[in-house]
């Protein structure tokens, strides 16, 4: 009996047909020919660097003191910043503007974008305090500040989505959507780096959240598990291929809570202090103040009576 060592596989023949497939058949590769692609493992620990500079003592090194926290800081964002700068150079390459740069203007390029990254790091933590504070106001369960960064999974993805949405306006959307595509295996919540969202957003429970490329999100807004704020349809060009880039997601103004299983679609708008109910599915916009339920949903009509009732909390 021959062993598998010795057995014949056939791979000359295997070898020769997946060439084919590759350059012939079904050609996925990059028009260019082989590029660096960036590393799932280095944008990974670039998310944790950053996150550790913008929080060290949640996030950093555990025996931080007073007099060593800001060297840490510094050591941190050189080391991950570094990391960066390579990963953002690999990820240009893939966009049709830079396909004939030369690759001294490539690495200068993502230097200047990773430095202005770095520049918006006060801001980006800004804005994720106040989303901490708001996760502490919202859920009762809170017990302290520190539960909400080390437990809560609504966090850790608006924490992603805040830095790649950073870098998603800086011109590197392949790599922003690695972060956030990271935060969505973690957690279940899938928001497009391109979203908008403003200060003291809150995504409780979290889990099949999801919020489409063109959302914009106001202030104050607090969305409960399996929210969906999705696009209605998909035009398509005279070739048949979708339309990219208009805006098709849902506008959500100020002070809205969206309950849990709630499905808004389109580009409609979610007036201020509006409150969208359990499992409702909404296609039209919603006056400010309303308060909608499967019960008074007016289907493919607009809302203009708000309803009166409290708003409801956990």
């Amino acid at each position: 009996m021959s062993t598998p060592s010795s057995r014949h596989w056939g791979l000359e023949q295997i070898v020769a047909e997946l060439r084919a497939s590759r350059e012939e058949l079904h050609r996925t590769r990059h028009p260019r020919g082989i590029r660096e692609l960036p590393s799932r493992e280095a944008i990974v620990g670039i998310v944790n660097g950053l996150r550790a500079a913008m929080f060290p003592t949640h996030y950093g090194a555990p025996d931080l003191t007073d007099e060593t926290v800001d060297y840490y800081v510094g050591h941190t964002l050189e080391t991950t910043l570094r990391l960066l700068c390579e990963q953002v150079r690999r990820a240009l390459r893939f966009l049709p503007e830079h396909a004939q740069t030369s690759e001294l203007e490539l690495v200068e390029r993502a230097f200047e974008i990773t430095r202005a990254l770095g520049t918006e790091l006060p801001r980006i933590r800004a804005l994720l305090v106040s989303d901490i504070q708001a996760a502490f106001a919202g859920d009762p369960a809170a017990q302290h500040i520190t539960e909400i960064l080390l437990c809560y999974p609504g966090v850790l993805a608006v924490m992603h989505h805040r830095l790649a949405h950073a870098l998603h306006r800086l011109g590197v959307p392949l790599l922003a959507r690695f972060i956030n595509e990271i935060a969505h295996s973690a957690t279940g919540i899938d928001i497009h780096p391109g979203a908008q969202i403003g200060a003291s957003f809150f995504i409780d429970h979290g889990t099949g959240v999801v919020i489409g490329e063109t959302a914009v999100i106001g202030e104050r807004v607090r969305l409960y598990q399996a929210v969906t704020l999705g696009a209605k349809s998909f035009p398509s060009g005279s070739d048949g291929a979708l339309v990219k880039g208009h805006a098709r997601h849902p506008i959500v103004e100020d002070d809205v809570v969206i309950y849990a299983g709630a499905t808004i679609l389109g580009r409609v708008t979610i007036g201020r202090g509006a409150v969208i109910g359990g499992n409702v599915w909404l296609t039209h916009s919603v006056a400010p103040g309303a308060s909608i339920s499967q019960g008074n949903v007016r289907e493919g009509g607009r809302n203009d009576e708000p309803e009166t009732g409290k708003r409801g909390r956990k």
